[in-house]
């Protein structure tokens, strides 16, 4: 399910920048930036939500925003620049990213 920022979802479209990796073996520090990044990312302007899914030492990590100059915004943080670099360093055996417009959006809760 999405954690929107906000209580109601966004109109498409929006973007969605889209983190799939593999962890590995080394994740001293790692649940630590994993919540502090978190944190931080909801200050942005232009963050709209996540979605976050992991098993067995994989995950996906999809966050939306209202435009690319946000996701680029962020993209600059000094925190979140320190988490990348670690996960090159140790973090991940592997990963790739990718940004993604949404031209449509439809949801169902019960």
């Amino acid at each position: 399910m999405i954690n929107w920022h906000t209580s109601t979802p966004p109109q498409a479209p929006f973007f969605a920048s889209i983190f799939n990796y593999y962890l590995s073996e080394e994740l001293e520090g790692y649940l630590d930036y994993d919540e502090r990044t978190l944190e931080l990312v909801k200050q942005i302007p232009g963050f709209l939500g996540y979605e976050s899914m992991k098993l067995d030492g994989r995950g996906s990590f999809i966050s939306y925003w209202q435009n690319k100059e946000a996701i680029k915004q962020w993209a600059k943080h000094p925190i979140h620049r320190e988490a990348k670099a670690l996960g090159q360093s140790k973090w991940y055996r592997y990963y790739h990213s990718m940004i993604a417009e949404v031209d449509s959006f439809h949801s169902h809760v019960i």
